[in-house]
């Protein structure tokens, strides 16, 4: 949820102009500063605060500022020597800050910052008909997994965050993504999803669920995803779909007050249970590419023909 302390025109996906009772990010102009700053006295619960454009020329002594300590803070202003200057002064009071030189952001800008999204990969299974773990087999010079963690990262994602039961995996992915190990993967994928979202970071607003077997799924298809969630309006979880209205596939991107229902469940289906029970929570986009399992050396041999190919997916994906 994401309070507007003024009358901001961006449309966001939870915007409210009622003080929430809950956990949220706020939005305010430079000249209700002091407001938001009251606000955050207040609201330990307020994680972030974004401050849209007439910041004043000099900002409020560091008495003022020490309410933002600990919380994210997005500073836009198109004085670019005053928004970095407000930054400086907003790192110094203990507060993690991003900028942007303008008093007219977008709002992909604004909601990028407000709502951010962590991509949870389910990366836990054997693969067992490949005669080897099919998360490691070389596709254009890198693990296959790889592929999955930079499509995430690259289309938007804050964090990725993969979940695995080969050391292996971790191994590979490292030094991109974080790693949970599930020691109950054989016990179907509900479990895995459960591990990544207990692991989540606190200040994740949704969770983008994708398969670490589909590198298909390019950065194109995650960004159209996060864009289309973070509109004001859209419903509480969307999935991408290929081919039809009707033929929804991960990945799919499900808010942070749907992860007591995803954490309960058991089996091998994973989200899918829930929204086979409660159809009007999900939405879907038609995205591009594909997003085949590589389950087969068949399905394998066709994707190597597809990365061997001029211009291939790579690093860009569909």
């Amino acid at each position: 949820m994401v309070f507007f302390i003024s009358n901001l025109e961006l449309t966001l996906r939870g915007r409210t102009y009622i003080e929430p009772a809950s956990e949220h990010a706020a939005l305010a102009s430079g000249a209700d500063l002091d407001l938001a700053l009251d606000h955050l006295a207040r609201r330990a619960d307020c994680r972030a605060l974004g401050v849209i454009g007439a910041l004043a020329d000099q900002p409020p002594e560091a008495s003022r500022l020490a309410a933002l300590a600990g919380r994210r803070v997005l500073l836009a202003d198109s004085d670019r020597g005053r928004v970095l200057d407000y930054a400086a002064q907003v790192r110094l009071a203990g507060a993690e800050v991003e900028w942007l030189v303008s008093s007219n952001p977008t709002p992909e800008e604004v909601s990028a910052w407000a709502l951010p999204v962590v991509a949870v990969i389910l990366a836990a299974g054997a693969g067992t008909r490949m005669g080897s773990n099919k998360l490691l087999l070389d596709l254009g010079g890198e693990p296959l997994v790889t592929h999955v963690v930079r499509a995430a990262l690259e289309g938007g994602c804050d964090h990725a965050l993969v979940v695995h039961s080969d050391p292996e995996v971790a191994a590979a992915v490292r030094s991109r993504a974080l790693t949970v190990h599930n020691p109950d993967a054989a016990s179907g994928q509900a479990s895995s999803l459960r591990a990544g979202l207990k692991a989540a970071p606190a200040d994740a607003a949704g969770a983008l669920i994708m398969l670490g077997d589909q590198p298909l799924v390019g950065e194109r298809s995650v960004r159209v995803l996060l864009q289309a969630w973070r509109r004001e309006g859209a419903p509480p979880a969307l999935a991408a779909t290929y081919g039809g209205p009707e033929r929804w596939l991960p990945p799919v991107l499900v808010e942070r007050e749907l992860w007591p229902d995803l954490i309960e469940l058991s089996g091998d289906a994973g989200a899918r249970q829930l929204f086979q029970r409660r159809p009007e929570l999900l939405g879907t986009i038609p995205v591009g590419g594909g997003a085949q399992d590589v389950d087969t050396p068949a399905d394998y041999r066709r994707l190597l023909r597809i990365f061997s190919k001029e211009g291939g997916p790579g690093s860009k994906g569909q």
